[in-house]
């Protein structure tokens, strides 16, 4: 993947992970994962086009709630 050779950020050096995304569209969530690359200075994640075109179709269907191909992993409950 990489863009860039030093975190745009920081400066910090750059390595490429495997990486836990959490996306939410409406009321649901899902959890994503992708590989990154991450600043080991301050954490920043860079992310493929390809892999933000990904997040946008997924933020899509979890909005419209077909979410028939997603695997539930739980229940997420709020706490008032």
């Amino acid at each position: 993947m990489k863009t860039f050779e030093q975190c745009p950020v920081c400066g910090g050096e750059l390595v490429e992970k495997e990486v836990e995304k959490l996306l939410r569209g409406g009321v649901h969530t899902a959890v994503f994962r992708v590989q990154a690359d991450v600043c080991l200075r301050c954490g920043e994640r860079l992310y493929s086009a390809e892999t933000v075109r990904r997040f946008e179709q997924i933020r899509q269907k979890l909005e419209k709630r077909e979410v028939a191909e997603f695997q539930p992993l739980g229940q997420t409950f709020e706490v008032v």
